[in-house]
């Protein structure tokens, strides 16, 4: 089996090292992927800058978890995806970046974003085999029990990555949140998944979408994908005078759902206060923000909904394929990535992607590394 070039995180603060590790023999039922691109998401930028109470996780590791790849290697006993369709070599396939174990409470009730024994191999570290274990790396081994989905035809390679992380999480947070045809829903923050949040929410009949945002280019995303209205944290600057506009917005009610995808705890408090009576809140982004003190009265004498959300079910992958593949014509989101680097420039690419503390245009939308 080839060797593969890792991008190697040490500490925060520090640069990336290239190093270059086995690649695992692909036991019967496993399958090794060559990795075509890996977006940076939001929460290696918080890994990346040292952010929030994270818990301590082994190092050195690989980043990279909203990612795609082609087959390199199937394993023996492997024929077909997860849908059983023919897979051969070279074929395109997204999967979920996190390994449920099958086996325990949660699983046995179709509950696989809930399994306490979930993993995901670039949280474990790259002193144990084997070495293929995330997205910011020229390989990455499915092993054995994994979810697999061939990548429709018409798809272009640019709109694949995402489909992990992004987009999954938030198609799947909206379906726990029940997101009914006819509701308003106020997405907090126009970054990777606020924009495909914004794009689902109006796709599935939402009669407005209000999208807030500090950066003019993301609002201006944020419309082309549904949003009806957005509110900019420039002529909105406080948290009192965005939560009095989502009222005016909407009547003087609320809005029936909030989707958080900011990673910063304060969207939590703010987002609360502009759910309607018995409305629901989704908390996707904030993982790694900083801790939060519920205002329980608040919640518990309005009725809101609160619904913490991370991973997802295995069968939202191909729903979110056939999302883009139903859509495409519709939304900007077959080709996300604002600048594409090689792997060999990650440290260049964290510094493009990084938005904190920058003006408007010095950072890029959305960067992708090509293994």
């Amino acid at each position: 089996m080839p060797n593969g070039l890792v991008s190697v995180f040490t500490e925060s603060g520090q640069p990336f090292e290239l190093r270059e590790y086995p690649t695992p023999e692909v036991e019967p039922g496993g399958i090794l992927l060559k990795n075509t691109g890996a977006m940076i998401c939001g929460s290696e930028l918080h890994m990346w800058r040292g952010d929030g109470d994270t818990k301590p996780a082994p190092k050195p590791r690989v980043l990279g978890h909203e990612f795609t790849g082609v087959v390199h290697s199937l394993g023996e006993g492997i024929t077909a995806d997860s849908l059983r369709r023919p897979l051969k070599e070279g074929d395109r396939v997204a999967f979920p970046f996190f390994f449920p174990c099958n086996r325990c409470y949660h699983c046995t009730r179709g509950e696989h974003h809930a399994c306490a024994y979930r993993q995901r191999r670039n949280s474990v570290g790259l002193d144990e085999y084997p070495y293929c274990d995330g997205g910011m790396a020229q390989y990455f081994y499915l092993r054995p029990g994994h979810y697999v989905y061939r990548v429709p035809e018409e798809l272009p390679d640019s709109a694949v990555p995402p489909v992990n992380c992004a987009l999954s999480q938030v198609l799947f947070g909206l379906e726990r949140g029940r997101d009914h045809f006819g509701d308003t829903v106020v997405i907090q923050g126009a970054g990777g998944l606020g924009v495909y949040a914004t794009a689902v929410a109006h796709d599935m009949g939402a009669s407005q979408v209000i999208v807030i945002d500090g950066q003019p280019g993301r609002l201006e995303m944020a419309r082309r994908c549904g949003a009806t209205d957005v509110i900019s944290m420039r002529d909105y600057p406080t948290p009192d005078s965005r939560v009095e506009r989502v009222k005016e917005l909407t009547g003087g009610i609320g809005a029936d759902v909030v989707v958080e995808v900011v990673g910063i705890a304060a969207a939590t408090l703010e987002g609360i206060e502009m759910v309607r009576t018995n409305g629901r809140y989704i908390d996707i982004g904030n993982i790694g923000g900083g801790s939060i003190t519920m205002p329980a009265s608040k919640v518990i004498t309005n009725q809101v909904q609160w619904l913490g959300t991370v991973h997802y079910n295995p069968w939202i992958i191909e729903s979110a394929l056939q999302f883009l593949v139903r859509t495409k014509d519709r939304y900007p989101l077959t080709d996300v990535a604002s600048h594409v680097m090689p792997l060999e420039k990650i440290n260049e690419a964290f510094e493009l992607a990084e938005w904190q503390g920058k003006e408007e245009g010095t950072s890029a939308q959305r960067v992708m590394l090509a293994p």
